[in-house]
Parts: C-alpha cells; sequence; structure tokens
C-alpha cells in the first residue's frame, strides 16, 4: 500500500464572490491524504459509533482504516471476483458486501473469515445494507431483483422484482426498519414496505439513478442520476421539490453532514459539491479523476472521496489549535550550503582573485553606545551577562562609559528592577581581581546615587546591606593580609645570610710601579 501527499491546494474566493459561514467551515479542511488502493474505489461507508473507522471497496478487497491511518487496519480478501458495497451495522461490528458473482458475504470487524453466506442472486450485486434492526440485510442486484435476508438463519425472507433494470442504488431507513429506497437504471425510486411486500412509492428520475439518499427526518429523499440532483417530499407523497444541475458530467454519489445536514455531492466531473439548506452551491473541491463515492464522518471530521483511478482522498478538518501552530511556525531559513558555498574553492595560478570586504556587524551594545544611548548599552550589557555568563563584556562596557565620563549617567534615575540588577553583578564578581578596581568604582557611584532612597524599597535595601557587609569583610581580611605580609617580609629578611665583602690584594707589578714612581 503505497501512500502520497500531493502538492497543497488552496481555495480562493473567486472575484465577487460572497463568502459566507459555511464557506468558511467547509475550507476548514486540510489538504487530501491519497491512497492507493488495488482498483476503482466504488464504496466508503463509516462506522456509526467512534473511533468511525471506514470502509473501502475496491476491487477484489475491503479494506478498514482508522481515522488517521494510512495503511488498512482490517482487509476482507475472501472474494473471488469484484467486491461491491461494503457497509457497516448500526453498531459497527459486522460488515456486509456483495459481489460480482451474485454472493453476499457478512464479515465480523475482529475476524478475516465470513460468518454468513447468501446466495440466491443470479448476477453481480452492487448495492447492499443493514436494515435498521440489524437482524436482516437487504441486497438490489442487477438481476432486476431486491431481496430481503434473515441474518442468524442466512434465510432469503423476501423477493422484490418491481424494478425493469439494474439496481445500483440502496438506502434503509433508521426509523422504521421494514422501510427501505431503491434507486435503478430504469429511470425510477421506489419506497418498499416489507409489511405489505410491495413498493408504496414510486417517484421518476428521469435518468439512471447512481444514489439515493434519505434525510434523517426522513421526510426529504435525494436521488442523483445524469447531471441532476433531486429532492423529493414524502409527506407530499413524492412531490419532486429541486432539481438541482451544477454538474458537468453524471453525479455519482451524495451525502450528508452532521451538522447542519447539508447536502455533499460528486460527480464524475471531479468536483465535490457542498449545498447549503437553500440548496446552493457554497463550496466545492476539486479531485484528481471522476469521482464514484463518498462519504464524510458521522462527526465531519474526515471526508473520504474514492475515484476511478484507485485513489483514495481523506481530508480531515483543521481545528483553532491546528490554525494557531501554522501560523506561529517560523519561516524556513536558507538552508546549510548556501552558506558554505564557495568556502573550499581554491583559485588557479593565473586566476585574478578579488577580495570582497567582509562586513563587520556590530553588537547590539555597541550600536547602542555608538547612539549614545548609555543606559540602554548597560542594560544590554547586564542581560548578555545573564544570558552568557560573561561578565568581561558587561565590565568592558562599565569601562567604555566611564572613559566617556557617562557612568554615573548610565547609573542614574533606574527602578528597582535595573538596580537590583546591578547590585547583584557587584555582590557576585566585585572581589574578582581583573574587575575589582572598577567595579568598586561603580559601587561608591551607586551608594552615593541612591543613600538616600535605597529604604524605599526591602528588596534594594536588603543587597546593599549584604554589599556593604561583604565590603566590611573584605576590609578585615585584607588588613589581615597585610599583617601577615608584613610578618613574612620581617622572617624572609632575618633569614637571609649576610656575606663580607674580602678586600682585594695588589698585585707586585703594581706595588714595583707604585715605588718607581715614588
Amino acid at each position: 500500500m503505497a501512500s502520497f501527499k500531493p502538492t497543497k491546494v488552496q481555495f480562493l474566493p473567486k472575484l465577487g464572490e460572497k463568502v459566507t459561514e459555511d464557506t468558511l467551515y467547509w475550507k476548514n479542511y486540510k489538504s487530501p491524504v491519497q491512497i492507493k488502493e488495488f482498483g476503482a474505489v466504488t464504496k466508503i461507508d463509516f462506522s456509526p459509533l467512534p473511533p468511525h473507522n471506514y470502509a473501502v471497496t475496491a476491487s477484489t478487497r475491503i479494506h478498514v482504516y482508522g481515522p488517521h491511518s494510512q495503511e488498512p487496519i482490517r482487509s476482507f480478501t475472501r472474494f473471488r471476483d469484484t467486491a461491491y458495497g461494503g457497509s457497516f451495522r448500526g453498531d459497527g461490528k459486522l460488515l456486509v458486501a456483495g459481489s460480482e458473482e451474485g454472493l453476499i458475504r457478512l464479515f465480523d470487524i475482529s475476524g478475516r473469515v465470513a460468518l454468513r453466506q447468501f446466495a440466491g442472486h443470479s448476477k453481480a450485486v452492487h448495492v447492499t445494507s443493514f436494515l435498521s434492526d440489524g437482524f436482516r440485510v437487504v441486497s438490489g442486484s442487477d438481476d432486476l431483483s431486491c431481496r430481503v435476508w434473515d441474518v442468524p438463519s442466512a434465510v432469503e425472507l423476501s423477493s422484490l422484482t418491481e424494478h425493469t433494470d439494474y439496481i445500483r442504488a440502496l438506502a434503509p431507513s433508521k426509523l422504521n426498519p421494514d422501510l427501505f429506497v431503491t434507486g435503478s437504471y430504469d429511470h425510477t425510486v421506489k419506497l418498499f414496505d416489507m409489511r405489505s411486500g410491495s413498493s408504496v412509492m414510486t417517484m421518476q428520475h428521469g435518468h439512471p439513478v447512481e444514489c439515493v439518499l434519505l434525510y434523517p427526518s426522513e421526510a426529504l429523499l435525494v436521488s442523483t442520476g445524469g447531471r441532476y440532483v433531486k429532492v423529493w417530499d414524502l409527506l407530499k407523497g413524492g412531490q419532486e421539490l429541486v432539481s438541482l444541475k451544477n454538474h458537468h458530467k453524471t453525479v455519482t454519489c451524495a451525502c450528508l453532514s452532521s451538522v447542519g445536514n447539508k447536502l455533499l455531492t460528486g460527480s464524475l466531473d471531479r468536483h465535490v459539491k457542498v449545498y447549503n439548506s437553500s440548496y446552493k452551491v457554497v463550496h466545492n473541491f476539486d479531485c484528481d479523476a471522476s469521482i464514484l463515492s463518498m462519504a464524510i464522518a458521522p462527526d465531519d471530521e474526515a471526508l473520504a472521496v474514492g475515484m476511478t483511478n484507485g485513489v483514495l482522498s481523506v481530508r480531515h478538518r483543521r481545528h483553532q489549535k491546528d490554525k494557531e501552530t501554522l501560523t506561529s511556525r517560523r519561516r524556513r531559513g536558507p538552508s546549510y550550503r548556501v552558506f558554505v558555498k564557495g568556502k573550499n574553492f581554491v583559485p588557479r595560478q593565473d586566476d585574478f582573485l578579488v577580495s570582497k570586504p567582509v562586513k563587520q556587524h556590530l553588537r547590539k551594545y555597541d550600536r547602542q553606545l555608538k547612539s549614545f544611548e548609555v543606559s540602554k548599552a548597560l542594560d544590554t550589557a547586564l542581560q548578555t551577562w545573564t544570558h552568557t555568563s560573561k561578565p568581561d563584556v558587561t565590565v568592558a562596557v562599565i569601562i567604555e562609559l566611564n572613559r566617556r565620563g557617562t557612568l554615573k549617567n548610565a547609573l542614574a534615575g533606574r527602578n528597582e528592577v535595573s538596580l537590583t540588577k546591578i547590585l547583584n553583578f557587584l555582590l557576585k564578581y566585585i572581589f574578582d581581581p581583573r574587575f575589582s578596581q572598577h567595579l568598586l568604582m561603580v559601587g561608591d557611584i551607586v551608594l552615593d546615587l541612591y543613600q538616600q532612597v535605597f529604604h524605599e524599597s526591602p528588596v534594594v535595601e536588603r543587597l546593599l546591606q549584604r554589599l556593604m557587609e561583604v565590603l566590611g569583610r573584605e576590609a578585615e581580611l585584607q588588613q589581615e593580609l597585610l599583617q601577615v605580609l608584613g610578618i613574612l617580609d620581617t622572617l624572609f629578611a632575618s633569614l637571609t645570610p649576610r656575606k663580607e665583602v674580602a678586600a682585594l690584594a695588589v698585585p707586585p707589578v703594581a706595588q714595583e710601579s707604585q715605588l718607581q714612581a715614588a
């Protein structure tokens, strides 16, 4: 099973088009995830109960997918020929499907072998479904008959032969277990009642019927065939209410959303159209191939579309969290190879090399010093120390401010938060031999500036008291060290031996020269 994601398609409103709440609701679906099946996807059916798995009928197999899975979690392959019409029971535990060979098979979702097999049709069975009681199955076949089967005994209960052409559409009633609707290529839609054993209502669609659909109230019936989508009022004896012609080719499938019972139709023209309560098109989904089947999850979280090229397209709704994540995601910068491009290039001997000057970018505190923003420069240096734990940068900025004569201006006019940062910096590094000279000067300036108001802030007052205590202990320690140094100097001086300097003897030659001179 190969799966792939196509390029993202954005649906933008056309010029003059009104964007309504219905349109915005259907634009919240993400780009489709496309899954390749083994053949044309002829039927999709969602399980009525959570987690809303869905069965996909294609070729000789029926695959069951999870809500967000791209690989089947269950496969039914016990078909000798093409499978058709895979449908869930109301509890989502059983699955029924027809086949080209005329047999109907009943599967347990947790197993693989068919539990029941219903034989009686002489031609292909394209549509199957459970009646609302869950103990009977209804099927429609190309042998022009519609049959009802008992699930526990696998016995045929009745056979209805009122259609004169292939039966390709079926919709059971969810309110009455004895009612179901069929659509045929003889251009008719019939409402059958099992109690009477015959049809109680017939509607003339005018084209081969591909799909029938009952509204939840079951007062309205939708039939599709040809390029037309027609809505019938069953309470008025099957009167035609609306006839829609918005597709360019045969309309093959239809479904209803759970929010507002919005009608969706799919066609061979590769479009899925969404209608509002007034049966006006409010949104349109484009597909890559002609559409054969379509279904929407009971909670509208997923929309699945099956196509003639064997591709299953699944769209999931985008929630508010997904939108926030999408908007907060940063734009991807250039890749690494852009920055290292040409770094290892070695020029040849005859090449004339033109060197490009490398632009030096100033740090933020350097730019602020250049703009004479001394207070901001000191704040940036303190922030750099907080992030990188490198006090040399902060002390270098302090030295530069002192050289310019603006250090007092940079330290003045500060609030409690910024003054706390400065005092914490002093407490940590004032006794570092590399910085003590400059930081003692900063401490003196801070005391001169804020000695009248430091008692107004308990935090600053506590920090200043700590600074004074630390300075007092350091002064005492320095005095003790000076005393120790004096003792050591005395000891070293007393232990050093004294060397007497001997008088130099006068050489004999020098004595003779002195006598002659005398």
